[in-house]
């Protein structure tokens, strides 16, 4: 594991030279992302040991999914280069995320992880700040932040405290433990819900997705989200037993809030702001598997936070094309795109069509998982299912209709079709959601 580490630490001088590096960085990535890919990874237990590094099947599937999402974003951030605006130090920003994210997925100890995954914070606040679009950017990234900041002191205490009661907090010797205390439960996940975001703490996400360029969207909705997901699975070992008790307040919530944000999709007029409530609305399905404690919401929300990461990381970079034609993300503007980009329709509705999970994408697999998960738990949560699973199709097909239809914005004065470099971004994403369920079976049996 430390190989990958000392490649992506060597790839950083590289932007410090006065020549254009831009695409050099990407055909780094590409190799580093196919040397992964090559790695055996045990199924079952922690492999490929190395100093404080090993890598399992959760962390296998997330790097590779980091490593492909910061490939693609420098591929849709290719007008930086056009206009030459401090390409450079973007690359930097872009691998010191990765080297992040990185380390946050293969590290074993967990105070280590606390500090990666709030290190991870600092390059996203500066993707933010430095290339959004709006003045408000810089309020976006005050929200995420601080949301994240408060929700992670408790975390470090309660790292500490097992740290305490253990005498060492290695992730994999934490299966022998089991805490049954309250004020331990709610610092230990609080971080996490906060991160995914979980209804009622959710609004740094929005707010950070509309104000965010192209490449910190993506990195957002295709990483940034998933480190709550994980954190989660890795924690809960520990919290089993109160877990039991106390898990049930937690899929109430995501189960009310997942069918009100699906209704707030309904309401959106900003095509980013749409992408980023309905990234919610998902992960809310994720949290109420995760809280289950069950085989079936394990990998179910394995799965779909890998889907959603390739989906909705797509989806941003569809409403950033429209942008870069419009200048406007409003869809009383991105009207009736058919007539002007009939190839580009094409990829709205194949991306369109996994965001509602349809087959054969990874996020009808994770889906038919967690409501299987959910259903096992309780019954009841079957009508709550029923309208998530109805309104993430009905807002769908709203953003879908709304953009491609109708009579298009006289106010457009010039226009160009699709480049060969955005079909093929649009191509990259759309593959693996759904080539991947061909060997699911990988995926189905990690744990």
């Amino acid at each position: 594991m430390m190989k990958f580490l000392m490649m992506m630490i060597f790839m950083i001088p590289l932007f410090f030279f006065n020549m254009n590096m831009f695409w050099m960085a990407q055909m780094m990535l590409f190799l580093l992302m196919f040397l992964f890919m090559n790695l055996m990874v045990n199924i079952s237990v922690y492999s490929n040991l190395s100093y404080m590094f090993s890598c399992d099947m959760l962390s296998f599937g997330l790097i590779l999914l980091s490593i492909w999402i910061c490939i693609l974003m420098i591929m849709a951030s290719e007008n930086l280069l056009k206009i030459n605006y401090y390409f450079n130090f973007f690359l930097f920003n872009l691998i010191f995320l990765l080297i992040m994210l990185y380390m946050t997925f293969c590290v074993m100890n967990l105070f280590l992880f606390y500090l990666f995954f709030e290190g991870s914070l600092i390059p996203t606040l500066l993707l933010i700040i430095g290339w959004g679009y709006q003045p408000e950017r810089i309020q976006a990234g005050m929200y995420l932040l601080f949301y994240t900041l408060f929700a992670s002191l408790p975390l470090l205490m309660g790292i500490f405290y097992i740290f305490y009661e253990m005498n060492y907090i290695m992730m994999y010797f934490m299966k022998f433990f089991g805490f049954d205390l309250y004020l331990l439960y709610f610092s230990m996940i609080m971080a996490f819900l906060v991160k995914m975001p979980m209804y009622f703490i959710h609004l740094w996400l929005p707010k950070a997705h509309v104000e965010a360029p192209v490449s910190g969207s993506m990195i957002l909705a295709g990483i940034m989200l998933k480190l709550g997901g994980y954190g989660l699975l890795r924690v809960m070992i520990i919290l089993q037993e109160i877990g039991v008790k106390l898990n049930f307040i937690w899929i109430n919530i995501s189960l009310l809030g997942g069918f009100y944000i699906s209704l707030k999709c309904f309401c959106q007029v900003d095509i980013k702001s749409l992408i980023a409530y309905s990234s919610v609305a998902h992960m809310s399905i994720v949290i109420g598997g995760i809280m289950t404690m069950n085989y079936w919401g394990y990998i179910g929300s394995y799965i779909l936070m890998i889907g959603h990461g390739l989906c909705s990381s797509g989806m941003f970079c569809l409403a950033n094309i429209n942008y870069e034609r419009l200048h406007s993300r409003s869809l009383y503007f991105n009207k009736g795109m058919m007539n002007f980009m009939p190839s580009m329709s094409l990829w709205w509705f194949l991306l369109l069509s996994s965001n509602m999970s349809a087959p054969p994408s990874l996020n009808l697999m994770g889906e038919i998982s967690l409501i299987n998960s959910l259903m096992s738990w309780s019954w009841i949560s079957m009508f709550m299912l029923m309208l998530v699973s109805f309104f993430s199709a009905g807002y769908s097909l709203y953003l879908y209709s709304y953009t491609q239809h109708g009579k298009y914005y006289f106010g457009i004065y010039s226009f160009y079709m699709g480049l060969s470099r955005e079909y093929l971004l649009l191509m990259l994403h759309w593959l693996p959601l759904n080539i991947m369920i061909l060997k699911i079976d990988y995926v189905m049996i990690w744990f």
